[in-house]
């Protein structure tokens, strides 16, 4: 079943409107932007009406738009939009800033904003923002393709690949990191299946990677994230391929909580593991994964559980929780980067080249 949704705030004035844009959980056509609420996949597909750049923030921190390239483009495009509606520019840099803040891992937030904040500041044209919001939209989707391009080679014909998260249409706004990686070594014509980490606390994996795969007709097996181990002792697992949020300029990079187990067993059972971003995933100015800031969210997401379903809880109510988002995987676990611009191993980025991609 599929429904819209408004949210309250309303725009105003005259508005200068950008093309139409469409991808998987994000779309703008005349004058309103929309995002497929993740939270209700896969049994609801419900789209939210975005008016104003609150809006957003919410579905945000919501986790009603998620995946780190997707979190980018969307903040991007709520901003064009009210440049468009005829906002002021001193209106325009405090709603920036209030997006920018709203996520603190995902390096693309911030990256996004700080391109469309940069032309504010040298004068501050709607016709430009706008045109800079639809060109980061468009880059993205260039973006996914070059890296299903440049990792689809790591697969081979027959391989059994694990990843964890969610990291196809939904998280961003083109085929996906590591899932694009995926869908185009299937498409090439490679027998592959795809074992579906379950991703807890949220569940993105069982939700939302599955629901995807089902729509590509990709042969996948869903399994809870504590069985990954057993699997690859029993040598069933020949690849693990997982995005991120950001990567340092050494090589760790931080990803749904979860993932430096999977690089650890990997490791172990000497299985390659790549990660899959895109450029604007580099942050060349964060040295080590040490200084990426790992958000906390809500006990109430590991006492129990939400979702089109309704709520359940299954741990006492007042029970000391931890629950972090992310996880940090050192450099030195990783078999290679896999990015728009090229496909990176441990020699390359010893070598300080992620430093000198950082744009």
């Amino acid at each position: 079943m599929t429904r819209l949704v408004t949210l309250g705030h309303t725009g105003c004035g005259e508005k200068i409107s950008m093309k139409d844009l469409n991808s998987l959980g994000l779309r703008y056509s005349g004058g309103l932007l929309q995002v497929l609420d993740q939270q209700k996949l896969p049994n609801q597909e419900e789209w939210i009406t975005c008016r104003h750049p609150g809006d957003m923030i919410e579905c945000i921190r919501h986790l009603k738009v998620r995946g780190a390239p997707l979190i980018g483009v969307a903040a991007a495009l709520s901003l064009a939009q009210l440049a468009e509606s005829g906002a002021s520019e001193a209106q325009f840099l405090r709603a920036a800033a209030e997006l920018r803040d709203s996520r603190p891992t995902a390096v693309n937030l911030m990256a996004a904003i700080d391109r469309m904040t940069e032309l504010g500041l040298r004068g501050y044209h709607q016709e430009v923002i706008v045109q800079m919001a639809e060109l980061i939209f468009d880059e993205d989707v260039e973006l996914c393709s070059q890296m299903a391009k440049n990792g689809m080679a790591v697969i081979s014909d027959g391989d059994s690949v694990l990843t964890h998260c969610n990291t196809g249409g939904l998280a961003t706004v083109g085929v996906g990191t590591a899932l694009g990686v995926i869908r185009a070594a299937f498409e090439s014509g490679k027998r592959i299946h795809v074992y579906v980490d379950e991703t807890r606390p949220l569940l993105q994996g069982g939700r939302l990677t599955t629901w995807e795969l089902d729509q590509l007709g990709i042969p996948y097996t869903l399994i809870c994230d504590n069985m990954a181990a057993s699997l690859m002792a029993a040598g069933k697992i020949q690849k693990a391929i997982v995005g991120s949020d950001r990567i340092a300029a050494n090589g760790d990079f931080a990803n749904k909580v979860g993932t430096y187990g999977v690089a650890v067993l990997c490791h172990h059972h000497q299985i390659p593991f790549y990660v899959a971003a895109p450029y604007t995933t580099v942050d060349a100015h964060c040295p080590t994964g040490r200084e990426i800031p790992i958000e906390e969210r809500s006990a109430a997401e590991v006492r129990g559980v939400m979702g089109s379903f309704g709520a359940v809880q299954w741990a006492p109510g007042e029970c000391e929780v931890f629950n972090p988002s992310f996880d940090v995987t050192p450099a030195q676990l990783v078999t290679g980067w896999i990015l728009d611009c090229g496909l990176y191993g441990q020699r390359e980025i010893k070598s300080g080249i992620l430093r000198r991609l950082g744009k």
